[in-house]
């Protein structure tokens, strides 16, 4: 699937300017939040958007839902959401006398998993397996979900009362761990106005299919990484197994993410192969939530983006032609 003179990367460039024009109609300045859950999206990984309440993170989630002409749904977490109200369950037909399965919220191309941390640890476990597997097992049976296959999951850090916090299983599934923030005065006007003038939020239409996301992705994997930028993470990861502030550093799966994430970034800036300013510009949404500081450093107030960023500005930089194609 290229564009109509024959260029894939003119093509890639093409539908991701229409899919990030899109989103930002719906999330008013804030370009970079967008561009990393785009990022991740076409990494063919999971985004969790952590921030405060009102700023946006399900407003951005539904953007991407609905830039895409594919099957998407919600699912508000609870404390009483049970793991089938996920997954979905075996049911009996007095007709037939046979057991279905019924199928749950779980099969579509986009999940937003909304509040997951108000869940039960029981139910937030329910998406360990579909979001690592792309399947779902219910009485034994295997159930492949649709592909291309993301979650999208929102949560609050600041209002812990009635949450449960994500184990660092849960979140090492995550590819990209992103804040949206407040917007400056500016942005914030043009939101007020807006919504003044209009009454009603932003209406997107879809731009996008499918079968364009799901070769979107498969380009992005075709993205040359070369022998010394996988040095280069390589070195990143060790150094924070090694940091004094840390306790917990980046597993092989967590430099597995990086790499991708910089394979995405890569695309979107129009390029078929992987720099260091790719793995620089992903590394905190990759790697900060897979991080565990040590008690003493967080009495101190160090959290894992600070060690992070003393790691990056440590390790050197592969100087060579990383970015020679093969």
């Amino acid at each position: 699937m290229v564009g109509t003179d024959g260029d894939p990367a003119a093509y890639f460039i093409e539908r991701y300017a229409a899919i990030r024009d899109n989103v930002e109609r719906a999330l008013n300045g804030k370009p970079h939040a967008v561009r990393l859950a785009l990022t991740c999206f076409l990494a063919g990984g999971h985004l969790l958007v952590e921030d405060v309440p009102g700023v946006g993170k399900t407003t951005l989630a539904k953007a991407i839902a609905t830039s895409v002409d594919a099957e998407w749904h919600r699912i508000q977490f609870t404390p009483d959401l049970l793991p089938s109200d996920i997954t979905g369950t075996t049911v009996y037909d007095q007709r037939s006398g046979e057991f279905h399965f019924r199928p749950g919220p779980t099969f579509a191309h986009l999940v937003l998993a909304d509040e997951i941390n108000r869940a039960s640890p029981k139910t937030q476990s329910a998406l360990l397996e579909v979001m690592e597997e792309r399947q779902v097992t219910v009485d034994g049976r295997s159930y492949p979900v649709p592909t291309p296959f993301l979650v999208v999951a929102t949560q609050n850090p600041i209002d812990l009362e009635g949450t449960y916090r994500l184990t660092e299983a849960q979140l090492d599934r995550f590819l990209l761990r992103i804040t949206i923030g407040y917007p400056d005065v500016g942005d914030e006007r043009e939101i007020l106005l807006g919504r003044a003038r209009n009454g009603a939020p932003v209406r997107l239409s879809p731009v996008a299919t499918v079968e364009q996301v799901r070769w979107m992705i498969e380009y992005v994997e075709r993205v040359h990484v070369a022998e010394p930028l996988a040095e280069y993470v390589a070195r990143l990861a060790q150094a924070t197994r090694s940091h004094p502030q840390l306790q917990l550093g980046v597993s092989p799966r967590g430099s597995l993410a990086l790499v991708r994430a910089a394979q995405a970034w890569a695309a979107s800036d129009g390029r078929g192969y992987a720099v260091p300013d790719d793995i620089q510009a992903v590394a905190v949404a990759a790697l900060s939530h897979r991080l565990l500081v040590t008690p003493e450093a967080e009495i101190q107030g160090v959290r894992a983006e600070d060690a992070l960023r003393q790691v990056l500005s440590s390790v050197a930089v592969p100087v060579s032609e990383v970015a020679r194609v093969r």
